[in-house]
């Protein structure tokens, strides 16, 4: 019953490489656009900030569309990749990558943004009557001090990643060995006779890592509030 079987590793370790690669591939980009959010105002900012925000909003299948007529091997980008770059997208693990990224994007902003807001400016400010360039100020000040929330951003998007199935199924299909995650893996049990005992092994697996992950990004939220109080 609690013995779990190499197909099932080999979904689990699927999942934990998407969902780290698409964690740490989103994370620069990330920062990037919590930082232009919390610190800058421009026209568009609203649009910009409904649009990261979207994946929560849409249906998982609709952005797993969008990524296949976007990244797909005769999409937009896609198709240039391939060409060009040798780079395909669909129905590859990349792609899973890709999808989770997608659908992990906002949970991982968030606390990013809510970290810097939260970083006194008067201390950035002090940096840069030092004379301290503005990119030093960042990494000098602003991201010492944001990092806690910078890191419970990224758990909390990792454990999305890990639990993503709706955009992913529908880009890169449900491929054992390639594209079959954690959550694909279980939908897939639960449709094939004397497959309950399996999922439901995957299925305490995926609660063990979202409620480690859950804890590990309330954690560090605590260190960020604490740090920015000087406790």
């Amino acid at each position: 019953m609690f013995e779990i079987t190499p197909t099932e590793w080999i979904a689990i370790r699927l999942s934990l490489r998407v969902a780290t690669v698409a964690t740490l591939a989103a994370t620069p980009l990330g920062i990037a656009l919590a930082w232009l959010l919390a610190r800058r105002n421009f026209l568009g900012k609203s649009l910009l900030d409904a649009v990261i925000h979207l994946p929560l909003v849409l249906p998982p299948v609709v952005t797993g569309y969008l990524l296949l007529l976007t990244f797909g091997r005769k999409g937009l980008v896609g198709g240039w990749l391939a060409d060009h770059l040798g780079i395909v997208f669909a129905f590859r693990w990349t792609g899973a990558a890709l999808a989770c990224g997608v659908m992990s994007f906002p949970l991982l902003v968030r606390p990013m943004r809510l970290s810097i807001e939260a970083v006194d400016q008067k201390l950035e400010q002090a940096a840069e009557t030092l004379g301290a360039r503005p990119l030093k100020v960042f990494f000098s000040v602003t991201l010492p001090l944001a990092l806690p929330g910078v890191l419970a951003g990224m758990v909390l998007g990792f454990a999305k990643a890990i639990g993503e199935f709706g955009a992913t199924i529908t880009f890169v299909s449900n491929i054992p060995g390639e594209t079959q995650t954690i959550s694909s893996a279980i939908y897939s049990l639960i449709q094939t006779p004397d497959g309950d005992a399996a999922a439901l092994r995957l299925v305490m697996v995926s609660v063990i890592l979202a409620v480690a992950a859950l804890i590990g990004s309330e954690w560090f939220a605590r260190r960020a509030t604490a740090r920015l109080h000087g406790n």
